[in-house]
């Protein structure tokens, strides 16, 4: 089955939608060289309008800086989701839209990279990426979240440092990133703006077994 990956970025959600065995298509209006998959440098909005129908399943991540608690001036950046989601629900295909704490999007579900059995430490480093999911179709969370057991210090990135309520802020290093979120392709950039593939990898395994029930 096809799914059409709207503001696709450097392929995190994409690349865990693959590995549950969609043929993936990736949108961003920005170039992306990275991408892992067929690409097209597009307005996510105009490509879905024309082309949304010849896919199974559609993803979405539209950018989060209007909900992002880091954002100081969220008025300063657009709103998507309002106009995005009727869009999606006209197309008549299931969907999934992906955003950050924060955003509106309806009955989300959260995942967290404790949920999944993600390397749970390299040097000092714990990995939490919290992050939404809202679709019509049921897909439920494979557990609960274990992260405020073990981080104490946040740091850019959504990586955190193990150690005392006062110690000095740094980023891991590049490689202890891509390890912990599963990625091997991206720059340091597109890691920062990414989720680990175990997260649509897990929905897509259930988009799936629903899909073909049908």
């Amino acid at each position: 089955m096809r799914l059409l990956d709207l503001f696709c970025g450097g392929g995190g959600a994409g690349m865990g939608y693959h590995r549950a065995g969609f043929e993936v298509v990736g949108v961003d209006c920005k170039p992306q060289k990275n991408y892992p998959f067929e690409f097209h440098q597009a307005d996510a909005f105009a490509y879905l309008e024309q082309h949304g129908h010849e896919f199974d399943v559609i993803h979405a991540s539209p950018p989060c800086q209007a909900y992002s608690f880091s954002t100081a001036q969220k008025d300063k950046h657009p709103d998507y989701i309002p106009f995005l989601r009727p869009m999606l629900q006209g197309m008549g295909k299931p969907y999934v839209i992906e955003n950050v704490l924060g955003a509106p999007l309806h009955f989300p579900i959260t995942f967290c990279a404790t949920m999944f059995g993600l390397p749970p430490s390299i040097q000092g480093w714990y990995l939490r990426r919290h992050r939404l999911f809202e679709s019509p179709l049921l897909v439920l969370g494979p557990g609960g979240c274990s992260c405020d057991q073990v981080i104490t210090a946040q740091v850019t990135g959504h990586l955190h440092k193990t150690g005392q309520s006062g110690m000095r802020h740094r980023k891991p290093g590049r490689e202890c990133a891509k390890t912990m979120m599963g990625i091997d392709w991206m720059t340091t950039k597109e890691l920062t703006e990414s989720i680990p593939p175990a997260y649509t990898e897990w929905i897509g395994q259930q988009l799936l077994a629903t899909l073909r029930r049908a």
